[in-house]
């Protein structure tokens, strides 16, 4: 299960009349830790950003998924409620999730998160869609865990075992 952090950034930037303004930006990170997340967060924006930044808040999000579209750059907020019983009693409890998706307004965010859970086996509602502050979503790339490996003669497992034998 994946671990989002919201991660908080603060830099200057440059307006229109060529003034520095402090401001404050919200990033998602897909991340083992909170070390993890600050590094990543450092290793993307670095290119992004003209001059410093510094990270001046992370913490654990209570997003579960995350519904990425190419046409739309606004994340919004979903909060997701559906039943499910409990093995052990037998009674119906209710689950409330939170995912983001990425739409131009309200209505296309309902629609869009009602299309990727259609396939959902429990009936659900969705009681509230809200415009997030997020700018930006960085999730796990496999392909950054398997350049950070050192050169080496690896091979996978069951070629060392088959010559052993």
């Amino acid at each position: 299960m994946r671990t989002w952090f919201l991660c908080k950034v603060k830099y200057a930037k440059e307006n229109e009349q060529g003034l520095l303004k402090n401001i404050s930006e919200a990033y998602l990170v897909d991340a083992v830790s909170f070390t993890e997340a600050e590094a990543i967060l450092y290793d993307r924006l670095a290119s992004q950003i003209r001059g410093d930044f510094q990270v001046t808040g992370i913490s654990k999000s209570n997003i579960v998924d995350v519904f990425f579209y190419e046409d739309a750059d606004i994340w919004h907020k979903c909060k997701i409620s559906y039943m499910v019983a409990d093995g052990e009693s037998g009674k119906e409890k209710k689950v409330t999730q939170y995912m983001i998706v990425t739409a131009n307004d309200v209505k296309e965010a309902y629609d869009r998160i009602q299309e990727s859970l259609g396939n959902m086996l429990v009936s659900f509602r969705v009681p509230d869609i809200v415009e997030s502050p997020i700018i930006e979503v960085f999730p796990f790339e496999r392909d950054e865990v398997a350049d950070q490996l050192p050169e080496g003669n690896f091979r996978p497992v069951s070629e060392v075992t088959q010559n052993e034998e």
